[in-house]
């Protein structure tokens, strides 16, 4: 039998005590989902597919919260995921929500073509990290996160770029896809919680790029570091120093690229950012 679709606005209201980011239900942002008012850490963590990706659940001791990251390409209206209380293979129900629009900021910018046609070399490397990076992303790790309200990695000006949509000679790119913080180079760069390095890498367009996963299909990235301070497979601490500020990569002066993926969604760090 086909499983109904129940809308998050019929599912009982539940009072997280574990702190939560700033639920923003448009592109970009993140949805919190109730799933049960009942269960403990101990019990089996319900399985939550979203557009084919494994989202986040936690438990707060009262009950199970779906948290879905929402692509910056998703569309208005309703959006569905499947959950299964028992694995991918258990018996499952869908349930709906509503993405609302937002509009992001947009840059127009005439550059010399060859700072954005690249060579054919240069897409082939590009193409090849794209895979690296995507594999970093696919890794699951079953802790739960220690927490969901993140220290800011460096200090300095945070930017409204996330979302920033460029278009260079006419021709529309990817939009932003992450947080800029301005810092001097060389400024310690701190993980905002703990993690385990899944990736490291000097990348055509990040530059040196450390990748953390917190736990569940949650990861942070950091790019442009003048320097990396660890190693793939190292655990790390909340606080510890995993690289510095710099203008690696396709950069134009120091700062942290910091961005934040949820069921291989990049959503927006400022909704994370502890207040």
């Amino acid at each position: 039998m086909r499983s109904a679709l129940i809308l998050t606005s019929l599912l009982p209201a539940l009072v997280a005590s574990m702190p939560m980011p700033r639920e923003s239900a448009v592109p970009g942002g993140v949805k919190i989902i109730p799933l049960t008012a009942a269960g403990s850490a101990a019990d089996s963590v319900p399985y939550v597919d979203a557009d084919g990706h494994r989202a986040l659940v936690v438990n707060d001791g009262a009950g199970w919260f779906a948290l879905i990251g929402i692509p910056l390409s998703a569309p208005v209206g309703i959006r569905q995921i499947t959950v299964r209380v028992r694995g991918p293979d258990g018996a499952a129900r869908r349930i709906g929500f509503t993405v609302a629009a937002k509009r992001y900021a947009s840059q127009s910018l005439q550059v010399p073509p060859k700072q954005v046609d690249l060579s054919a070399d240069d897409l082939a490397r590009v193409a090849s990290e794209r895979g690296k990076i995507d594999r970093a992303l696919n890794h699951w790790s079953s802790r739960q996160p220690d927490t969901l309200l993140l220290a800011q990695p460096v200090p300095g000006v945070r930017s409204s770029s996330f979302g920033l949509r460029r278009v260079f000679n006419g021709e529309s790119r990817s939009p932003h896809s992450g947080m800029d913080i301005a810092a001097p180079s060389g400024t310690a760069v701190l993980a905002p919680a703990a993690g385990e390095v899944v990736d490291i890498g000097d990348y055509f367009f990040t530059g040196n790029t450390v990748v953390l996963d917190h736990g569940r299909g949650f990861f942070s990235m950091y790019c442009h570091l003048s320097a990396v301070d660890v190693r793939p497979g190292q655990q790390v601490v909340a606080g510890a120093r995993i690289g510095a500020v710099g203008m690696t990569g396709r950069a134009t002066g120091p700062h942290l690229h910091w961005a934040l993926s949820l069921n291989r969604a990049w959503v927006d760090p400022e909704l994370f950012v502890r207040q």
